[in-house]
């Protein structure tokens, strides 16, 4: 199993490009779905890279990698409320990261893209790519949601 420097390593190999899987983020039904053209007119294309076509933004280039304030992190794609601040930690990886996500907000799947197993991680309402998750977090859930700071809008309030 790839450890997390394997995995940055991977993400870093890529420069200021973007990764990306040849498959959609999950399958099922959506509670909220637009056309590729919708999606295109919604999103700005890198998020759409992230969001629609399951890419990686590169490590260290997101503002909300050192978002410290109280607020809630939704999906950019469909404002579906996925993660509070209070469970974000810096996991030292480049990506956003949480020990857990809001109630049933996001959906996994296994991934096997890029010549590893992982499982990714989809916002449940709209079906959009948002990262991974591993099983080397901290405590109380001792699980990491490496997240693509695209694939968030950060609301600042009550977490």
């Amino acid at each position: 199993m790839p450890t997390r420097r394997d995995i940055l390593g991977l993400a870093l190999l890529g420069g200021a490009g973007f990764c990306l899987t040849a498959r959609p983020a999950v399958a099922g039904p959506a509670h909220f779905t637009l056309s590729e053209a919708e999606w295109r007119r919604r999103l700005k294309p890198e998020q759409f890279t992230v969001l629609r076509l399951a890419g990686t933004e590169p490590a260290f280039t997101s503002p909300l990698l050192h978002e410290k304030r109280a607020g809630r992190f939704a999906c950019a794609g469909c404002r579906t409320s996925l993660f509070s601040s209070r469970t974000k930690y810096d996991s030292g990886t480049g990506w956003p990261s949480f020990w857990a996500p809001l109630g049933r907000s996001v959906r996994t799947t296994r991934d096997t893209s890029l010549g590893m197993t992982r499982i990714a991680v989809a916002c449940a309402t709209c079906e959009g790519h948002l990262g991974h998750v591993f099983d080397d977090g901290p405590k109380p859930t001792g699980l990491r949601y490496c997240i693509n700071g695209l694939a968030l809008a950060f609301s600042p309030g009550t977490a």
